[in-house]
């Protein structure tokens, strides 16, 4: 998605790894396919990006009630669907790609006027542009140890932010796997010896130590080339916003998250080189593009 992508996610830690085949098999195969009834309200669409964002209900065997922004394949069934339509939806979910089909109106109700979340901790500070320091945090890491962001001076680094409760396989799960693909090519490739990733949770509730830990094994991390980070809510979200990262959290339910997607790298003198919006980069982009950035450092 491109731009500012934005959802809700408040599911179990559990619900990311409901099927590990999933993530291992070739899409296509009938195993991988799994369809779910889904009711719920439409709030927007954006006919352009193929996209309706729903409030539903729980989706019964996968995930709970959330608010978040759905994909379709063919845009014509986005044809006279409104925001305040009622809908019956089917979501499909395989191996590496989530969508709706049979979207069917069936009523329309006044649009929810929700009391305004609290802004998020971020709000006020200044996007980072190429060539500047990025500044210093405090983290905590997977291994429960307090971890400077300057302490990753002297490696160009590969950050991206996610939370380990995410259940669509194309949000933050997707930005795993990318950084499970770099990590092997990494490994392959003397030249960047000295990248390191790091994907920083900004859910520290949920992401203790132990379940980040946890995290990176099931992605088979080396901890020598990518650390996981957690902190307060206050420190994440306010580096966050610096990379363009937006948080929000619903005034009544802090595991209920609303957040954009971006991936950075940053330099071996702690300088930003690069910002990459949404998930449609790819690993091989962020490779080719780390090449002159280790040449010159």
């Amino acid at each position: 998605m491109r731009g500012l992508t934005l959802f809700r996610a408040s599911g179990r830690l559990a619900l990311f790894f409901f099927c590990p085949s999933l993530l291992l098999s070739s899409c296509g195969r009938p195993s991988d396919r799994r369809a779910y009834a889904l009711q719920g309200q439409v709030l927007a669409v954006a006919p352009n990006r193929g996209e309706a964002t729903i409030k539903h209900e729980d989706i019964k065997g996968f995930m709970p009630a959330m608010t978040m922004p759905y994909k379709v394949k063919e845009p014509k069934l986005l044809d006279n669907i409104a925001p305040g339509d009622l809908i019956n939806a089917t979501l499909v979910i395989v191996s590496n790609d989530a969508y709706l089909t049979k979207i069917k109106k069936v009523g329309s109700a006044p649009l929810e006027k929700r009391p305004v979340a609290a802004p998020p901790a971020s709000s006020g500070f200044e996007l980072l542009k190429a060539g500047e320091a990025v500044p210093d945090a405090s983290f905590v890491d997977q291994d429960g140890k307090k971890r400077g962001f300057s302490a990753f001076r002297g490696s160009t680094l590969v950050v991206t932010f996610i939370y380990t409760r995410c259940p669509l396989p194309t949000f933050c799960p997707l930005m795993d796997r990318h950084f499970a693909a770099i990590q092997n090519s990494l490994k392959n490739d003397p030249s960047l010896a000295k990248v390191h990733l790091v994907s920083i949770s900004f859910d520290p509730i949920t992401d203790t130590p132990p379940v980040l830990r946890k995290h990176a094994r099931t992605l088979n991390a080396d901890p020598h080339r990518w650390t996981f980070l957690t902190g307060t809510r206050d420190d994440v979200d306010q580096f966050a916003a610096r990379f363009g990262v937006s948080v929000a959290r619903a005034y009544d339910n802090p595991l209920d998250i609303t957040h954009t997607l971006r991936t950075a790298i940053v330099d071996a003198d702690g300088k930003l080189v690069k910002v990459y919006t949404g998930n449609e980069w790819t690993p091989d982009q962020v490779l080719m593009d780390l090449k002159p950035v280790v040449r010159s450092s």
